[in-house]
């Protein structure tokens, strides 16, 4: 009897109420969280050896060594480059110099980029720019590699040009046929003095590539 009345009373309750047949619900669903990357590889394009260290072609290099220098981080070598970690405001910043050369940069930065399971729109290279006059910055999400080595083969690896690049402008003050000459060659007494200045600019531009995002960057300092 008691069971009787038991199995009726909860057959009235179900028809009675149709909330009572909802499956529940939890507020916070993993599969409706997006997963987002606090993890930034920030990588300088160069050539390694003595005799290109002070080049035009090796403003990435320049540019991640000042920033390691000024935050107080120290570079390992490791597989395919050297390698540096900066943590700020819960970000991870990889800084990375291939050790491949230019020409093969893109090795190191797939490596890179698979080993420590960086999203692409993480990932922001920086490059030497001859159409830009000295200093000039641009930011952009993706493009063409405007005939730089690196570029062609970071393109090359990842198969996609849907990555962010910085480029530092070199100007294109040389005569005709002496390109090479240039780019492999060391900025000038004038450019020295700038550089600091420039080099400060481009820590800020990595810093806020990691924590504004690229679009606020972008606004920011495009142009500078």
């Amino acid at each position: 009897m008691i069971k009787w009345l038991n199995a009726l009373f909860l057959k009235t309750k179900t028809e009675g109420n149709t909330d009572y047949m909802k499956p529940e619900v939890h507020e916070h669903q993993k599969n409706n969280i997006k997963n987002v990357s606090n993890k930034f590889l920030i990588v300088g394009l160069g050539n390694i050896g003595a005799e290109y260290v002070n080049t035009r072609h090796n403003i990435g290099f320049k540019i991640v060594d000042f920033f390691a220098k000024k935050e107080g981080i120290n570079f390992e070598t490791v597989k395919l480059g050297a390698l540096a970690e900066y943590k700020f405001k819960g970000r991870t910043f990889l800084l990375l110099k291939p050790n491949t050369y230019m020409n093969l940069s893109g090795k190191a930065v797939k490596y890179w980029m698979d080993k420590e399971n960086i999203p692409l729109e993480n990932i922001l290279i920086i490059t030497d720019d001859l159409n830009l006059s000295f200093g000039k910055i641009r930011i952009r999400k993706k493009g063409s590699d405007g005939g730089h080595n690196g570029l062609k083969s970071i393109h090359a690896t990842l198969n996609t040009t849907d990555y962010t690049r910085f480029r530092f402008g070199i100007s294109d003050e040389f005569k005709k046929g002496k390109q090479i000459d240039y780019v492999l060659g060391e900025w000038d007494e004038d450019e020295k003095v700038a550089l600091p200045e420039r080099l400060e600019l481009a820590s800020e531009i990595i810093k806020s590539f990691g924590t504004a995002g690229l679009e606020n960057t972008m606004t920011a300092f495009n142009g500078k």
